[in-house]
């Protein structure tokens, strides 16, 4: 566990979860001592797996880091939390705080019961004698669940916090000598916050446009899946310059790149009527702009909008008042010092540097707080209990001989109930069996979101389009699961009947377990192209599956499926059938994968023992 000086600090963007650990340091400093991220699928599409996603990543940061068990604070995206900024007339506080209660519930738009909320005054009182307060709110029940997350890594939630706020004060940290108005432009995978830091006044805005948003402009504009074209933008993305500027050599790149500036350009428009708003709130425009976030290294994304806006343009760097631990290598640190600020202001929490205080509670650190409230109480309440406790004692010393009368008395009473042992070690036998014929199911449900991380591995591995799959079946010892349950063929389009039958097994096999997926598939070219496939799999140990077994690969190389060679590949079989026209190969194949870990069926409520 970490020391009083460590701070363990997490951030859940969009499409990155990071994990820092800092160290504190004389005079209110930080100390970075670790660093790591992860990537989360980016697709649109896949928002269903985000939350399994998100936990999967908080536990391997954390084994990576080895900050088990230690306090954190996190921050959310802006996106997800509900920010206004409202003014009040001069009060007190004990006045403030119920007209701040009013105003939230005619701002949120849902019941306050419903949702964490927290507030912060940043003006105290402007020109026109009026304070002007920030409101965070986000639903509960979405609150829970990431905090849920968070602690099966495990860590314990101290503080929740709002990704725009923690910039804010990472931001005053860094640049305490920043005058004017600074607007920090945080460019993520699904939306853009702007921040707006004038002296204390702050003032943010989301705006649905990042980095996921040109991806899907150039998926749209290419016709291609959201993947490729978010790894296409990875390689050879940029954002076109325009006017006096060369194109790209490569129409394609010089194409994409339009497209990325036809994107950004509704960012600029955007910014545009944001400084409008700021402005009419009373704030004054700009003099210089931080760019950070995780879609700002998209390269000439900081010349573009130098040109837009109109004024200097550079990117955050929060490390300037940061001190680098020894196990760190500053240099690859300091290239992604544009995404550390949400960790580096989480850090900030608690110290006198730290301007902005949003909390937003879970519903176990509220529980966890209010213990910690009233254990000076409980000590207190405990001591006077052993007072009288050691009172009582010497009175109970004389009713000694009466209580072994009454030894005795229960002991009898113990001999006539101790006939009842034996049926209560029935019943406990009984209790086992009920819960040992349970597990399956329990295991079932456990698994609910296998085959969806199943699907979206394999469509990670496929490379190109020139292998698709069109049929899977669960298998059962090694039998389609239709054919366990005495289903028959899945329809006219089924096409299994195209390959060898499969041999049936001397024992009958679990009927509650899939061991295996048989992937069907088409592919074009030659059967060459499948290898590739089979590499990637290759590259983590198979992901979900076994490849260590030993299986007989059947190559067909004629219309009349005649056997023409046999082949050996980590899996448990392939195979393929090629068809040679005028135009090239083609042909269709069939994979027998056995997964590392099995699936229970629901048929595990009539055969509990899988027989």
């Amino acid at each position: 566990m970490a020391d009083k000086k460590s701070i363990v600090t997490l951030n859940i963007g969009s499409q990155r979860v990071s994990l820092a650990h800092f160290n504190s340091a004389k005079g209110g400093g930080l100390i970075l001592l670790k660093y790591e991220f992860h990537e989360l699928i980016g697709d649109p599409a896949a928002d269903s797996a985000r939350l399994p996603q998100i936990k999967l990543a908080i536990g391997a940061l954390v084994d990576s880091l080895g900050v088990a068990k230690s306090n954190v604070i996190y921050s959310l995206s802006g996106h997800s939390a509900f920010t206004r900024f409202i003014k009040t007339p001069a009060l007190d506080e004990e006045n403030v705080e119920k007209l701040i209660a009013f105003e939230a519930q005619q701002n949120i738009p849902f019941p306050l019961n419903e949702v964490a909320w927290d507030y912060q005054r940043i003006v105290s009182e402007g020109d026109d004698g009026e304070a002007e307060y920030a409101l965070v709110a986000i639903k509960k029940d979405s609150l829970d669940e990431l905090t849920e997350a968070v602690e099966a890594a495990p860590l314990t939630v101290k503080g929740v916090d709002v990704a725009p706020m923690a910039l804010c004060n990472a931001f005053r940290f860094a640049y305490p000598d920043s005058e004017g108005c600074a607007l920090l432009i945080d460019v993520g995978a699904r939306t853009t916050n702007l921040i707006y830091i004038e002296g204390k006044r702050v003032f943010t805005r989301s705006i649905p446009v990042g980095g996921a948003a040109t991806t899907s402009a150039i998926a749209n504009e290419f016709n291609m899946p959201f993947a490729d074209a978010e790894e296409r933008k990875k390689q050879d993305g940029f954002v076109s310059l325009g006017g006096a500027y060369a194109e790209h050599e490569d129409p394609g790149i010089a194409a994409m790149s339009k497209v990325i500036r036809n994107t950004m350009t509704r960012l600029h428009s955007e910014i545009a009527r944001t400084t409008s708003a700021y402005r009419q709130a009373g704030g004054t425009s700009p003099v210089i702009a931080y760019l950070c976030g995780g879609s700002a290294a998209l390269p000439y994304l900081r010349e573009f909008l130098n040109e837009k806006v109109g004024i200097e343009v550079e990117y955050f760097n929060v490390l300037k008042s940061v001190a680098v631990g020894p196990g760190i290598d500053a240099e690859v640190v300091s290239s992604d010092a544009h995404n550390l600020g949400e960790l580096v202001g989480l850090a900030l929490r608690g110290t006198d540097q730290c301007s902005m205080n949003i909390d937003l509670i879970p519903a176990v650190v509220e529980r966890r707080r209010d213990v910690e409230k009233r254990r000076p109480f409980l000590l207190i309440a405990g001591g006077c209990l052993l007072a009288t406790l050691l009172v009582w004692g010497f009175h109970f010393k004389r009713a000694t001989s009466l209580a072994n009368e009454e030894f005795q008395t229960l002991a009898a009473e113990q001999r006539i109930l101790s006939g009842f042992s034996a049926r209560i070690a029935v019943a406990e036998k009984e209790k086992i069996e009920v819960r040992d014929r349970g597990n399956p199911l329990e295991t079932a449900v456990r698994g609910r979101t296998r085959f969806l991380e199943i699907f979206h591995y394999l469509n990670s591995k496929l490379q190109g389009d020139k292998i698709w799959f069109t049929q899977i079946e669960p298998l059962i010892g090694g039998i389609p699961m239709s054919d366990n349950m005495g289903m028959g063929p899945l329809g006219k389009f089924d096409v299994a009947s195209v390959f060898p039958q499969d041999v049936k097994p001397d024992k009958k096999p679990p009927q509650n377990v899939i061991t295996h997926l048989r992937l069907y598939g088409q592919f074009r070219g030659s059967s060459d192209v499948l290898y590739g496939f089979e590499e990637q799999l290759k590259k983590d140990d198979g992901g979900f599956f076994n490849l260590s077994g030993k299986g007989n690969v059947i190559n067909n190389n004629s219309r009349s499926r005649s056997v023409d060679k046999v082949e050996q590949w980590p899996g448990k079989a392939r195979s393929v059938i090629e068809l040679r026209g005028e135009e090239g190969f083609s042909g269709q194949v069939r994979y027998d994968l056995e997964l590392k870990e099995p699936i229970y069926t629901d048929l595990a409520r009539d055969k509990p023992n899988g027989f």
